[in-house]
């Protein structure tokens, strides 16, 4: 198969998978069985795309986190459920966002100073992709129970900003676990009942997380002068694919969750791991 083309189908992969909770990594890790493997670089490169749709998606948002911090008079961006907010509690929202990437780093710096690694194969991604589905069904379940004691809560705790970000480190350790998943049910768990409050917190907390695993890479790669060996053209064209995909994903997944659950997705995970458990050779 062309490269180019071979990349272009690896960006629309990255980008349909990167914020739906089937994982992106798991998707990515299958596909490159067939399409060939690809760098590091290539890798976290084409998660940094995802992430800039996401970066365009709630620019407003973000916009408003600046605005809180820096003083200006402008209006407080909204809460999930539309409801006004004040810029203290979107400056404490934007510590909560930071603490979560704080304890990512850390916990993501400690992974590779102990040199943590599961092999890239395809039979434990099918087993996190079925495991996932039940840990997913039961966080939704457990989520829906309180919020028909308590009423629907959109807060993000300083408690579970912490977890959100363990949960990004276990994620990024155990491939076909997936980022968004892992994130978004933690905070269920956690005690945010609220749907969108948890994906929003998930999807935010990743854009500084993504790119500063992209910005790492680079400068590893720089360090050990493998920039060279990186096809840019194969790379800027799955960058690009990647992008435009998540932007769509993202904006469908968005309206979905308005009156979905996620249980269409545990069926797909528990679907795609069965089959690669039945289909895929056991050395895969």
């Amino acid at each position: 198969m062309n490269d180019l083309l071979a990349a272009l189908l690896l960006g629309i992969i990255e980008g349909i998978t990167e914020f739906l909770p089937v994982s992106s990594t798991g998707h990515l890790l299958i596909a490159q069985h067939w399409l060939g493997h690809r760098s590091d670089l290539f890798n976290i490169a084409i998660q940094a795309g995802a992430i800039l749709a996401v970066v365009l998606i709630y620019r407003h948002r973000l916009l408003g986190l600046l605005a809180a911090f820096v003083g200006r008079d402008m209006r407080a961006p909204h809460d999930p459920l539309g409801k006004d907010v004040r810029p203290a509690q979107v400056r404490e929202y934007g510590f909560k966002l930071l603490l979560a990437f704080i304890v990512t780093a850390i916990g993501g710096l400690l992974v590779k100073a102990l040199g943590w690694e599961l092999p890239d194969t395809v039979r434990p991604i099918a087993w996190a992709l079925i495991f996932g589905a039940f840990w997913m069904v039961i966080a939704e379940q457990l989520a829906a129970k309180r919020a028909a004691r308590e009423g629907e809560r959109t807060t993000i705790s300083w408690t579970t900003a912490v977890l959100v970000g363990i949960a990004q480190v276990v994620a990024g350790v155990f491939p076909g676990t997936s980022r968004s998943a892992a994130t978004i049910f933690v905070a269920l768990l956690a005690g945010t009942t609220s749907r969108a409050a948890a994906t929003e917190f998930a999807f935010l907390v990743g854009i500084p997380t993504m790119f500063a695993a992209t910005g790492f890479e680079l400068l590893s790669m720089l360090k050990d002068g493998g920039l060279g060996n990186e096809d840019w053209a194969a790379l800027g064209v799955a960058f690009i694919a990647s992008a435009v995909t998540a932007f769509i994903a993202v904006k469908w997944l968005l309206r979905y969750i308005e009156t979905h659950r996620f249980t269409a997705f545990a069926g797909y995970r528990v679907a795609l791991g069965i089959a690669l458990l039945l289909w895929l050779p056991s050395g895969s």
